[in-house]
């Protein structure tokens, strides 16, 4: 790798740092593991920066990566690590932050993979195409895994403000 190369990848990585960690907890719920996820994205990234730049878009490699790093920690025996409610690192921006709470909570109990499917479509507003090029599977997987994520999260929510919430 030229020295150029190495200098347009830390300009990348600076500026999509901050991008993939807030998808990392989207998907891991732990600032920290978030982290963790981001850092060994940025790594594999690295490893094939000169490739990637010839071929594809950085962002929907890094986006893959991560999903990947993601579901391989989800397949490990120690991901099933509980984490301990304490408070966010930062206020959420503005709204309502009851609901955000809510919501994620709610995002935390959906199996992963439709957890994976449900961020990529919805926050990272990613087509249906992109969703599943990255995971591997076909649109119609992605569709209708989609459909039964977001059933799923209507149930919680629905039987969540049953419960008071």
């Amino acid at each position: 790798m030229t020295r150029a190369d190495e200098e347009e990848f830390t300009e990348y990585a600076r500026a999509a740092a901050a991008r993939l960690r807030r998808t990392a907890f989207l998907l891991c719920h732990d600032w920290h593991l978030a982290q963790d996820f981001t850092q060994t994205a940025l790594a594999r990234l690295f490893v094939h920066w000169g490739h990637i730049q010839r071929r594809e878009s950085p962002d929907a490699y890094a986006r893959k990566v991560l999903l990947r790093v993601f579901l391989d920690h989800q397949r490990r025996a120690s991901s099933r690590e509980v984490v301990v409610e304490r408070p966010a690192d930062r206020p959420a921006p503005g709204g309502q932050p009851e609901l955000r709470v809510t919501l994620l909570e709610a995002l935390r109990r959906i199996p992963p993979r439709d957890r994976a499917i449900l961020v990529l479509r919805y926050w990272e507003d990613q087509s249906i195409e992109a969703v599943a090029d990255l995971l591997g599977v076909s649109e119609a997987t992605v569709k209708t895994q989609s459909a039964r994520g977001l059933a799923r999260l209507r149930a919680l929510l629905g039987a969540e403000q049953l419960i008071g919430f």
